[in-house]
């Protein structure tokens, strides 16, 4: 037996019976040769069943070698102009980086990001050439990318190059205010409506939010809404960002799903901002054996053609084995140290591999590519990507360096994505490596490139997107319009299902809900979405109404078949049940709210969950939302902190609709009637899509029973712009208050007004109050009016003219912590005291925790005798008093702190 430590044509180390190898590996290689690739899964599957049942532990492994998935043997011929694409790929290099050290040679110096295009131009530009559908003569018909969001200056450079983009909003590039128009910093719909389709820079959001657009596409064509099954969603990931937990937390769908239109590219470049993403290890294999868990088609690129000579005369599996040994860290050291160190570290290890590379100069070692940047290995890997129908969807695992191309500036080196500035002598390199047609006494001034139009690269260029359907990134804007049922349409059937009874904002919400998806005008196009709890929100009765989505149908009897509302699942179901998962229902929320621009269909997403788990828990696809405008209705349902007894501190939700402050598209309510809610949904979809704006509307709803009463006369518009005078109660006495309630609170509020008449004389109106944060929104708007034209007639706010000629205090209590109403204090004319619920949600019942938080009827009226004592209206001796006749303890706890 041999001793060393690579025993001569073995693969196996220390092996201890050689020639039994060799005849083991000489039988597979016939049995692939005579009978093929799927004869020799068979076999192994028998002899790893065979061990397994005779007690022999296997080595588990769910990855392939280091080496490339597709061999030369299995490439297709690559079908494009090399010479004319590689000339064109080195102009998209140089603007791209010339626009970013421009913009920080700029006294503003704004940034921008050069190594990750740099590593990836190759990646692109094979799918700008030969795969990227564009949106053809309809303008939807494309493919969805989801671009690596610091890779943004390379699409700007080739939108340059295709006549889309102007020099000087190159010049612009993170300036979007400047004259002549700036750039977007990274993919932001928002900021570039025409331009950009998907928001992708929140690293982990477009992973997610690309899976669930995938599996929308494939609602929309079950449902027979559109025929998507032409699209491809691809989108484009970094390693590094493959350690945020949204990015591999939803691929499990993806295979489940079958989505065999959903292609990843993770260009792993190996490095993060810091260092090494797997220094001591290999990103590749692992994201490999993850992919491969959950079931998609994994095709690794990792070596350049220059390679495939070396690995298929690998006959002892000896290159393999060091190409497995060596870690990342390694690999990136590769990149800096020259082709001496590359042949004294990786081949000098065994010199039998040293041997077969003395023919090769340090340079040629040097030079030889990584896969990620040979475009007929990327081309192979798209075309089976493409092409390779087995239901699932595919990762292409690209290997590349980070900074390619930019030499002592970045190439390779421990140092951020954003390597902002090259000086002139690395300028000049770059220029001279990539065949830019700059003079030595331009180079230095970075200038941007553009050939003749009239030249072959320019007529290629351009003839390659006109053959795939015009160019990418594009988003269409264009308003889709939609004819939309009336509040009128709807009174009779909500009076009958909802006036009159005792049931909670969610239940009337659900009536709505289910009137709405029977309407013939819009009923398909309602997207209902939840994340399991169904039957918590009342909604089971969807289930048998429009049914649960499900690609393959329901393959099984459920459980409760002999029920009314059983679990049906079906092909064309209309609604997404989308499991424990909020993240995943908000990407859901997101490809549905965009259908719009996407596919030129209006879809109307409306996604009920547990309000707390909404914006603390994906406040970030919300912002994703508002920055794709997105269209549709969020639901909180089960909110506020006290409504939502017995679940405890991390279910009561009292601060969602704070949080909403910061989304500027988004129109939060907290309703406290089921014709509030009618009023608001209604308005909603006349606003979204009969005159197309661009908006989310945000309703909390809440699981206590309360009366229904018939809606008043005349409150539809103070619904809509955040209040409106609910009752009035006048009392023997001198004073009056305003008072403010909102949800549940407002039931509170209005036993408060009684005790306040009855007891101590002080009349009151009582406001619902459905918005403060439309309220605050207008006051401001109008508030910046007033400053700007200080010497005009001033203008009044709503909240303004509402309690015009109102006299007294206003007093707010809400199921939300005390910022929310404060927020509308600066435009009450009496002065505003506020009442919430700061602090930890409890258990218990509603009323220990409205008491707890001091939002109870008890408190709302000591409140009001406080804020009227302290205007002076009342002596300090009638609130004492009315703490004690009104059983309150004054020495209980502040709950805030509680």
């Amino acid at each position: 037996m041999a001793s060393a430590d690579v025993t001569p044509n073995s693969p196996i180390p220390n092996d201890v019976d050689p020639t039994e190898t060799a005849e083991w590996l000489e039988s597979l290689d016939y049995v692939l040769e005579s009978k093929g690739p799927e004869r020799v899964s068979e076999l192994l599957a028998a002899l790893e069943a065979a061990a397994v049942r005779n007690g022999v532990d296997l080595p588990f492994t769910a990855t392939t070698p280091y080496v490339n998935t597709i061999p030369r043997s299995e490439q297709p011929a690559y079908p494009g102009d090399r010479e004319l694409e590689r000339r064109i790929k080195s102009y998209v290099r140089w603007n791209a980086m010339a626009m970013v050290t421009r913009a920080n040679r700029d006294p503003a110096s704004p940034g921008g990001h050069i190594s990750t295009f740099a590593s990836s131009a190759t990646l692109y530009e094979v799918a700008q050439n030969h795969f990227f559908k564009g949106r053809g003569e309809d303008g939807y018909s494309g493919d969805q990318v989801y671009y690596q969001g610091h890779a943004a200056p390379g699409m700007y450079s080739r939108a340059f190059l295709e006549g889309r983009l102007d020099e000087q909003n190159l010049v612009n590039f993170r300036r979007e205010l400047s004259e002549g128009g700036g750039l977007s910093s990274y993919p932001h719909p928002w900021l570039m409506p025409d331009f950009w389709e998907f928001p992708t820079v929140s690293m982990g959001l477009a992973p997610i939010m690309a899976i669930y657009q995938a599996r929308f596409n494939e609602y929309l064509t079950d449902r027979g809404i559109k025929d998507c099954s032409k699209k491809h969603v691809w989108a484009f990931l970094g390693d590094g960002e493959c350690d945020e937990p949204e990015t591999l937390g939803a691929i499990s769908l993806a295979s489940r799903e079958k989505l065999e239109n959903l292609v990843f590219v993770i260009n792993c470049n190996l490095q993060r901002l810091d260092g090494p993403v797997r220094g001591n290890s290999k990103i590749i294999q692992e994201l490999e054996g993850t992919f491969r868990g959950a079931g998609w088609n994994v095709i690794k690129v990792i070596w350049g053609g220059d390679w495939d000579p070396y690995v298929e005369s690998d006959d002892d599996g000896l290159l393999a084995r060091r190409m497995m040994e060596v870690v990342d860290g390694e690999y990136q050291k590769y990149v800096v140290a020259g082709g001496e160190y590359i042949r004294s570290k990786f081949f000098g290890k065994y010199p039998e591999l040293l041997e077969r590379v003395k023919n090769l100069s340090n340079e040629k070692l040097e030079r030889m590519r990584r896969g990620g940047h040979d475009p007929e290995k990327v081309f192979a890997a798209y075309q089976r990507a493409i092409t390779q129908k087995n239901g699932k969807p595919t990762v292409v695992i690209a290997k590349t360096i980070k900074g390619y191309g930019l030499g002592e500036a970045g190439e390779g080196r421990n140092m951020t994505h954003n390597n902002k500035k090259l000086n002139e002598d690395e300028l000049r390199e770059f220029r001279s490596r990539f065949g830019i047609p700059i003079s030595d006494e331009k180079v230095a001034e970075a200038p941007f490139y553009k050939p003749p139009a009239d030249s072959p690269e320019m007529k290629y260029l351009k003839e390659r997107r006109e053959a795939l359907g015009g160019s990418v990134p594009a988003r269409n804007s264009a308003p889709v319009p939609m004819e939309v049922p009336t509040l009128a349409d709807f009174q009779k059937t909500l009076d009958k299902k909802i006036n009159g009874k005792t049931i909670s904002t969610t239940m009337a919400f659900v009536r709505l809900l289910e009137d709405l998806l029977r309407d013939k005008q819009i009923g398909k196009y309602i997207v209902p979405i939840v994340p399991d709890e169904s039957r918590t929100f009342g909604m089971e009765g969807l289930f048998r109404q429009v049914g649960i989505y499900a690609h393959a149908g329901q393959l099984y009897e459920p459980v409760d078949a002999d029920q009314i509302a059983y679990y049906k699942e079906a092909q064309d179901g209309q609604l997404l049940e989308e499991g424990i998962t909020e993240a995943g229902s908000m990407s859901s929320f997101n490809a549905a709210g965009t259908a719009y621009s996407s596919h030129g269909v209006n879809m109307i997403p409306m996604f009920i969950y547990y309000s707390m788990f909404g914006f603390q828990r994906v406040g970030d696809l919300i912002w994703a939302a508002a920055d794709m405008r997105a269209k549709g209705f969020l639901i909180g349902g089960t909110a506020g902190r006290t409504t939502l007894n017995g679940e405890g501190l991390q279910h009561q939700d009292g601060h969602s609709l704070v949080n909403a402050i910061a989304f500027p598209t988004v129109r939060a309510y907290d309703p406290a009637y089921g014709y509030e809610i009618a009023v608001i949904v209604m308005h909603g979809l006349k606003k979204l899509y009969a005159e197309n704006e661009t908006a989310i509307y945000y309703l909390m709803v809440e699981n206590e029973n309360v009366p229904m009463p018939e809606m008043p006369e005349g409150v539809e518009e103070g619904i809509i712009r955040g209040m409106y005078k609910l009752r009035s109660v006048d009392s023997s006495g001198d004073h009056r208050v305003q008072l403010f309630g909102s949800g549940s609170i407002l039931h509170g509020v209005l036993d408060a007004q009684q005790i306040l008449a009855e007891k101590y004389g002080v009349a009151s109106d009582v406001w619902s109050v459905t918005s403060y944060n439309e309220l605050r929104r207008d006051a401001v708007e109008v508030e910046r009016w007033n400053m700007l034209n200080p010497t005009s007639p001033k203008k009044k706010c709503y909240i303004e003219e509402a309690l015009e000629g109102a006299e007294g205090p206003c007093i707010a209590a809400s199921d939300y912590i005390r910022a929310l109403p404060e927020q509308v204090a600066a435009w009450c004319p009496g002065g505003l005291f506020a009442l919430g619920t700061d602090g930890m949600g409890r258990s218990e019942s509603r009323e220990a925790l409205r008491r707890h938080f001091e939002v109870d009827k008890e408190f709302i009226v000591i409140g009001t005798l406080y804020k009227l004592a302290k205007t002076g209206k009342l002596e300090m001796s009638v609130v004492d008093g009315a703490i004690n006749d009104l059983g309150v303890d004054r020495d209980k706890v502040f709950a805030l702190y509680a």
